[in-house]
């Protein structure tokens, strides 16, 4: 799924996957000071100003990968299909598609009044391009394995499987301007809710074509979503209007949509207090016991399908040897992180995949069926099996860096788990470093690093949306670590459609996962962020982008 940026804490886990209407308090009159959507501008009659928090690393949808990338970009773009405020996909470039019988063909039926910002109509060309675009081992798209359900899609992606060479052969082809048929290896339950993705959004080739670097500024970036990106001052804000080329233009209701880059949390605090943001995704947690206790405070609290974890680099020594990585992993006081620092009611996770997640049964959780319980915390049997790997007491062990982004609370967390392993295992040479986002993630893409910080949240309901991320050498498989059978399991499960044996492999796939443990679960995301009253109608996924703004508006 994508990366998740941000540090999320709330008193109780409420597990739900709809979106949460946002605003419940009384209609307010007047205004604030500052920039807010009360500010007053009598030119700009709806206008929101929401604290994305870092700058995105890159804003093409065919690139991107984090959270902050996906949010501007699904403000901006649209695929196949949107989901509305009650967590439900519904028609969007395509205005209906049809599904064959044996479930792996479909053709939608782009709408007429489908438009890019330009005025150019939006054609099932474009998605084609964009799709197979994503595919092309040239162009290294992180996420190009969500594209793998797509017959052949996985053999053109890979530049060593010589038996599809052309991108002719994938199967997806546009019959005509208007109609887009998909062809899959195998049924998909999950492929609706995929073209909701960005990764699934179209492109304009034309543009695309012309200029390599279309997506770097707002005079070339051409979408066709709800908004159009007028400003992009870098490190400081976006700025978007209405796109009145929208085929839903009537249901957007905003003028402007402002998007902040601020990602200190009590900066962000401050800017909210005093009206000069309308929405804030990550009050800080020293914070929060005050928020909580004043219900005029702005704090909204809901749950989160993401993990926070820590990736070892499997290809650097220690971090190679799996006893070392266990025995990091079970040094560790999950709770007291928890409870101390975060401050609230996360879950330590000893598991990878969130609670949330339909099973076989999808009356029952996939982490409920699999259980929270694949490793224990405990000291001793910590420190033995790092004897084992050479360093009694820690004694012997490199020096190492913990990598993280500059968000406060994450390097909280990093120097606790510093502290941690020096008192349980006697490991003293070990530094915290934090970087801006876009180098954070350049460094573990190119796994510059020994052990670093990750959350993952879910890009479509289902738990393939976490175990398929440690495909070998996907491109969001930070750890270096790859498994054959992992691998054949991801096949497999891809190509049954055998509902009940599609999730016994899914659970195989975790234990392998975490048998070897690459990846160190630390607790199972939830979600506070600050919304004022007077903010209406927007959309708070589970998972996904972190706001919705198509249907917000400001009830002054």
């Amino acid at each position: 799924m994508f990366r998740r940026g941000k540090l999320l804490t709330v008193i109780a886990l409420v597990l739900v996957v709809a979106f949460a209407l946002a605003g419940c308090g009384a209609p307010q009159d007047g205004g604030s000071e500052g920039d807010g959507a009360q500010a007053g501008d009598e030119a700009v009659k709806q206008r929101i100003v929401y604290n994305v928090g870092s700058e995105p690393e890159t804003i093409d949808p065919g690139k991107a990968t984090g959270q902050p990338d996906l949010t501007v970009i699904n403000a901006a773009m649209e695929g196949l299909t949107r989901y509305n405020l009650d967590g439900e996909l519904e028609p969007a470039m395509a205005e209906d598609w049809e599904v064959s019988e044996d479930g792996t063909v479909y053709k939608f039926y782009i709408r007429e009044d489908a438009k890019w910002s330009n005025g150019d109509p939006v054609t099932a060309y474009d998605f084609e391009y964009a799709w197979k675009r994503v595919l092309d081992p040239e162009f290294a798209a992180d996420y190009a394995y969500e594209l793998y359900y797509i017959k052949n899609a996985a053999a053109y992606n890979d530049p060593e499987d010589k038996s599809v060479t052309s991108p002719d052969q994938v199967g997806v082809k546009a019959l005509d301007e208007k109609t887009l048929e998909v062809t899959l290896e195998a049924p998909v339950p999950q492929f609706l809710g995929l073209t909701a993705f960005p990764t699934f959004f179209p492109v304009h080739k034309e543009t695309v074509e012309a200029n390599p670097d279309w997506h770097a500024k707002p005079e070339t970036y051409v979408s066709n979503g709800p908004f159009k990106i007028v400003e992009w001052q870098h490190d400081q804000k976006f700025v978007l209007k209405k796109n009145e080329n929208y085929w839903d233009a009537e249901s957007v209701k905003l003028d402007e949509l402002v998007m902040t880059l601020v990602t200190k949390e009590s900066t962000e605090l401050a800017m909210f207090e005093t009206g000069e943001i309308d929405i804030g995704d990550n009050p800080p947690t020293e914070e929060l016991d005050r928020l909580k206790a004043d219900p005029n405070s702005g704090l909204k609290i809901k749950g989160d399908l993401a993990v926070y974890y820590y990736l070892f680099n499997t290809t650097q020594k220690p971090f190679d040897d799996v006893r070392v990585r266990k025995a990091l992993a079970m040094a560790i006081d999950r709770e007291a992180i928890v409870k101390n620092i975060t401050k609230a009611g996360q879950i330590p996770a000893f598991a990878f995949a969130p609670y949330g997640l339909p099973d076989a049964d999808p009356s029952k959780d996939f982490r409920e069926v699999g259980g929270n319980d694949y490793f224990e915390e405990n000291v001793e049997k910590a420190r033995q099996l790092l004897a084992e790997a050479g360093y009694p007491n820690g004694e012997g062990f490199p020096e190492f860096e913990i990598l993280t982004n500059d968000t406060e609370g994450h390097i909280k967390i990093a120097q606790a788990i510093q502290e941690m392993w020096k008192q349980n295992l006697g490991i003293e040479n070990v530094k915290v470093r934090s970087q801006e986002w876009g180098p954070y993630l350049k460094a573990r893409q190119e796994l510059d690093y020994q052990v670093a910080r990750a959350g993952w949240g879910a890009d479509y309901l289902d738990p393939m949306t976490f175990l398929d991320l440690f495909i070998t050498d996907g491109g969001n498989n930070n750890t270096g670590w790859g498994s054959e059978r992992y691998d054949e399991l991801i096949k497999k499960a891809n190509s049954t459609a055998d509902r009940e044996e599609r999730f016994r492999i899914m659970h195989e796939m975790e234990d392998i996962l975490m048998n070897d443990m690459p990846v160190m679960p630390i607790y199972f995301y939830t979600n506070p962020y600050l919304m004022k009253d007077y903010v209406k109608n927007v959309g708070v996924p589970s998972f996904g982008p972190s706001m919705e703004f198509k249907w917000a508006y400001v009830e002054k």
